[in-house]
């Protein structure tokens, strides 16, 4: 009877682990969800708003829980919910790939402030290169996730790069891979040499775009002086007479113009 006993409270505890664990893989879930949703729809307003998506693509996973055993054993942590929770920070990961790297400053600036979205942690990369010349920005960031038990903040790995910076961190990982972490030498100094031909083409491409921008922005100033004598013609001609605060701002223009 002893026996029984002790083997239905292993049974019972095992069910309230499996079950703790469940609830807390689907909360990295659900974070990366909605985070991925507050993306969507930043992607979208940039897109109408101002012509122009800054986000390429996006990537997300979650640790799968082998993984995550593996990392609290590599760390000497005891398994349990808390230490899954509290001592690793990367379960959740969604990378983020842009154009250019003023798009991921502003990416950054939007998540912090507009999207409820809580910045524990921030590394960059970028201003700041590996010795390997990796670059990438870094953040650990709360995510809001509501659940039947509560509303959780939930830790989620954000990764911001441009195009250049992903390429190439994405080769080195092949290559280190292929050679299981031992890189010849000589293939190291290449790999460093090609990231700071890669940080080269950033900074190209960063200050074409900031010169197509101004052309741009001059073109969009000239197309709006075109509508405004537009307007002031058509009513010079038909003698309708606009609301002053319009009549106010139409002059404005053309007091701006002929300066």
């Amino acid at each position: 009877m002893e026996n029984y006993q002790i083997i239905s409270n292993q049974v019972e505890q095992f069910k309230r682990l499996k079950e703790d664990v469940t609830r807390v893989m689907m909360m990295y879930q659900f974070a990366l969800n909605e985070l991925e949703t507050k993306i969507e729809i930043l992607k979208e307003e940039f897109q109408l708003l101002h012509d122009y998506n800054p986000i390429e693509h996006t990537k997300s996973r979650v640790k799968a829980f082998d993984s995550i055993i593996g990392k609290i054993q590599r760390k000497g942590l005891p398994f349990s919910i808390e230490s899954i929770r509290h001592g690793i920070k990367d379960i959740a990961g969604i990378r983020i790939t842009c154009s250019f790297i003023s798009d991921i400053y502003h990416i950054q600036e939007m998540l912090e402030k507009h999207f409820d979205v809580e910045i524990y942690e921030s590394k960059d990369y970028i201003k700041n290169p590996k010795p390997n010349g990796y670059r990438s920005l870094h953040l650990i960031a709360g995510v809001p996730v509501v659940m039947t038990t509560g509303r959780e903040m939930v830790c989620v790995e954000i990764q911001i790069r441009t195009i250049a910076m992903d390429f190439w961190a994405s080769l080195e990982h092949k290559i280190f891979y292929k050679y299981n972490e031992a890189v010849p030498a000589h293939l190291i100094r290449e790999l460093k040499q090609a990231a700071d031909a890669a940080n080269v083409l950033d900074q190209q491409m960063e200050r074409l775009h900031k010169e197509i921008t101004i052309i741009k922005e001059k073109q969009s100033h000239d197309e709006q002086d075109e509508f405004t004598k537009l307007i002031l013609s058509r009513v010079g001609q038909s003698n309708l007479k606009l609301p002053p605060i319009i009549e106010q701002e139409l002059q404005s223009d053309q007091d701006n113009e002929s300066k």
